[in-house]
């Protein structure tokens, strides 16, 4: 009588770990996650960041190009940042509610708080809002920006953080992809 209880037990914890690794991914499309190609006329992936889009430079954001957006696609969101920072991964950037239809970004993205098209603008870790291009104390940096495709428009108000924005866009993910770039200052 033990041994078929224990058999019967083991054969649904089998059965549910089979559903579960079956069960597709809430933010993939068709149980895969889908990709956002990005591509910047100033740079290519793992190249260097022109210095015009540094703090030795202008330090305006540089161009970027986003395909592959799915078509359910509400809304888009943006985070640049610095996994090499001394003090842990730095934000530069970050960006959300963009118009889904959105393909890329101009260079120089105006640093307002709320821009035209009703995208906003969340808090970089300078405690500003917009682009602050890399910066790095020493050695070569790398800086990473991601888009995110998300299922709905995010209802963030005030100094939106990377933190904040990121536990309202779980869930809520469709697709997602990112460039690097690197840095290193004279």
């Amino acid at each position: 009588m033990r041994s078929s209880i224990l058999q019967i037990i083991i054969v649904g914890i089998l059965i549910n770990v089979c559903l579960a690794k079956d069960t597709p991914d809430p933010s993939a499309k068709g149980g895969q996650k889908m990709s956002i190609t990005i591509t910047s006329a100033a740079f290519k992936e793992g190249d260097l960041i022109p210095k015009r889009h540094t703090c030795d430079g202008s330090d305006v954001s540089p161009p970027l190009t986003f395909t592959g957006v799915p078509n359910g696609a509400r809304s888009l969101a943006l985070i640049c940042d610095d996994p090499d920072a001394p003090v842990g991964n730095w934000v530069h950037w970050m960006l959300f509610n963009l118009p889904p239809d959105t393909i890329g970004l101009a260079e120089a993205v105006p640093r307002d708080s709320t821009l035209p098209n009703r995208a906003r603008h969340g808090v970089n870790d300078f405690g500003k809002f917009g682009y602050g291009g890399p910066c790095p104390p020493s050695g070569t940096h790398r800086y990473y920006f991601k888009v995110y495709a998300l299922d709905s428009n995010l209802n963030l108000t005030g100094r939106v953080t990377k933190a904040s924005l990121l536990s309202a866009m779980k869930g809520h993910i469709l697709a997602e992809g990112q460039l690097m770039g690197r840095y290193r200052r004279d």
